[in-house]
């Protein structure tokens, strides 16, 4: 196995929004942001946070191999699932006042110096809290309107920009797999060594099944020699009788039904990014790094279409000027568009055949994420003389001509931190130097709507995933979170340790940004709402001690949750054994997969379970 440094999680957080004074933001044309609004209240603090993680050295965010300090854009959460800090926060509708001395950082810390753009804590979101217990929302909210941290990166110290890695431009190649024969290593039903879940060998995973419980359907097992750190898994993907997944140096899919590796495509260098979801007709775009040293670029863009396997189009990004930084990308699709965000440049292209269809955009604010969907929206972050209060701001803009309906800015300081839903319009926000975390919901004319105030004691983590980057930031593709047109839903935080751990869902009304119900998980389990169904929240149910996971749904009235596909409670243990699980349902059948596959030697981290299938 290859031997890349190590890296270690990020560190940091942010506190919780207070209500809005009185007023509310004038609705702004394209391209002119509403302007900001009165100081919020003091924040409080919580009484006993758990003991944090290793910090981090340096300046806002670890250090990527080889590379030197960054300057002002945040890293992604780090694949250690933390919680955030609890100091309870003022929200982002105004600049906070003299009085208010700065708090301490998270776990009585001190915050660490940045450039601009806020460290995050896995898994993505801050768990803000108040006396008595955290809360992201307690307090008296205020209004976010005004802002986006600088692209043009101010330096201290010189810049640091990776270089390719100056390999031959190789094709990649899709290699169908045999008509009756599973991948090696992994079979379409795990045959078992008793690797990490104390099964033994002969095991049947179906034959403890008891009535009304699904069906294991199959199991795979890693069959990569990886770096000696892993690599991240990018997927899982479900287009129509295939499952595809992405890892180290290759796409490949699989049948639905039994796990049989149905192609894959091979890739001349790393997979660096991907995004969320696909186009409609099951077409992607993912990022390949242009080399295989540590100097190389995630640069490349290669089209497939998840449907056959097959590779279409493929360009290389430009760097276009000194701050263009193309060691992170990140991707989003909105229909046929997508998009390549990144500090200091950003562009877009047609899925179908790969046309530019626009780039950096005039003018001193330049997008560095997209969020995409039924909709596009770009978070850009805006040259400013102060790089410690940046100034950001919001826009839905035209997929094909990457024109703004609207500018939206919060007050200054506030960056734009994640998308939780793009149709309703819910942004997450933070406060780097304060750790504040603050959640506005925006009209579909890109004016306020609500800022989200929540009830004393609830702790909120929303899951955004596990990949490190340094200069390019995914909006959307957060678990835990989901919204209709009036309701935002929100899982809380495990409210106890051990075998007892269980949360709850609770519901905020988008229009008053008041909770309007909570409904609890059931007995000794913890749920993360993934989407809406039919008009209900689509559910995944952890499993828990000796306690199958599932699928559940839950009525927008409320109430208990009801079982769609309940997991066989005789698999628990290697359910529970997923790291950093990420989680699909399609037509009746739900597929886990691991979100970073590593192992102490070649020989566990070909034993690693990768992905596991149940259905009816």
């Amino acid at each position: 196995m290859t031997q890349p440094p190590s890296q270690q999680p990020p560190q940091g957080g942010f506190g919780a929004p207070q209500e809005p004074p009185q007023g509310s933001p004038q609705p702004a044309a394209p391209g002119q942001p509403p302007q900001g609004q009165p100081p919020a209240q003091p924040p409080q603090m919580p009484a006993t946070p758990p003991t944090p993680p290793p910090a981090q050295p340096g300046y806002g965010y670890p250090q990527a191999p080889g590379q030197a300090p960054g300057y002002g854009y945040p890293q992604q959460p780090g694949p250690y699932n933390q919680p955030g800090p609890y100091g309870q926060q003022p929200g982002p509708y105004g600049q906070q006042p003299g009085p208010y001395a700065q708090q301490p950082g998270p776990y009585g810390q001190q915050p660490q110096p940045g450039y601009g753009y806020p460290q995050q804590q896995y898994p993505g979101a801050p768990v803000p809290g108040g006396t008595g217990g955290g809360n992201p929302f307690k307090g008296k909210p205020a209004v976010i309107i005004g802002a986006a941290v600088a692209a043009a990166i101010v330096v201290a110290g010189g810049v640091f920009l990776a270089t390719s890695g100056g390999d031959d431009d190789k094709k990649p190649v899709t290699q169908a797999s045999t008509d009756d024969k599973a991948p090696s290593g992994s079979p379409s039903v795990d045959e078992g060594d008793g690797s990490g879940d104390g099964r033994p060998a002969d095991d049947d995973l179906n034959a403890g099944r008891k009535p009304g419980e699904a069906k294991v359907l199959w199991l795979q097992k890693n069959d990569v020699d990886l770096p000696r750190n892993g690599a991240d898994v990018y997927g899982p993907w479900v287009v129509g009788d295939t499952v595809v997944k992405g890892m180290y140096r290759a796409v490949s899919g699989y049948s639905v039904a039994d796990g049989k590796q149905k192609w894959t495509l091979k890739l001349p260098a790393d997979m660096c990014a991907a995004p969320s979801q696909t186009t409609a007709d099951g077409k992607i775009v993912i990022g390949v790094k242009n080399g295989t040293s540590d100097k190389a670029d995630c640069s490349d863009l290669q089209m497939i279409d998840l449907n056959t396997g097959k590779a279409g189009w493929k360009k290389s990004i430009k760097e276009s000027g000194l701050f263009d930084l193309l060691s992170d990308i990140s991707l989003a699709i909105s229909g046929d568009t997508v998009t390549v965000g990144r500090t200091g440049n950003s562009n877009a292209f047609r899925v179908s055949d790969g046309k530019e269809l626009f780039g950096k955009p005039a003018g001193n604010c330049q997008p560095f994420a997209f969020a995409g969907g039924p909709k596009l929206i770009a978070a850009s972050s805006c040259r400013t003389d102060d790089i410690d209060n940046p100034q950001h701001q919001i826009q839905e803009i035209d997929p094909a001509t990457g024109k703004p309906k609207w500018t939206y800015r919060p007050a200054r300081g506030w960056e734009i931190d994640r998308v939780y839903s793009v149709s309703p319009l819910v942004v997450s926000l933070t406060q780097s130097e304060k750790k504040k975390w603050s959640i506005l919901a925006i009209k579909e004319n890109g004016t306020l709507r609500s800022q989200l105030v929540g009830d004393k004691g609830d702790k909120f983590a929303p899951d955004c995933g596990s990949a490190f980057a340094i200069f390019g930031k995914s909006l959307d593709g957060c678990v835990g979170v989901a919204a209709d047109a009036n309701t935002f839903y929100m899982a809380t935080e495990p409210d106890s340790s051990g075998t007892a751990r269980t949360n709850k869902v609770v519901a905020f009304n988008l229009n008053t940004g008041k909770p309007k119900w909570k409904a609890a998980a059931p007995a000794e389990q913890i749920v993360k709402p993934l989407r809406m169904e039919g008009g209900n929240v689509l559910l995944y149910v952890e499993a828990g001690y000796n306690k199958g996971g599932g699928i559940a749904t839950l009525a927008p009235t409320g109430g208990a949750p009801k079982m769609l596909l309940r997991h066989p409670e005789s698999t628990a243990q290697i359910e529970s054994s997923f790291y950093n699980a990420k989680i699909a349902y399609a037509d009746g059948r739900s597929f886990i997969a691991s979100g970073r596959v590593s192992a102490s030697n070649d020989k566990e981290e070909l034993e690693t379970k990768t992905m596991m299938a149940f259905g009816k």
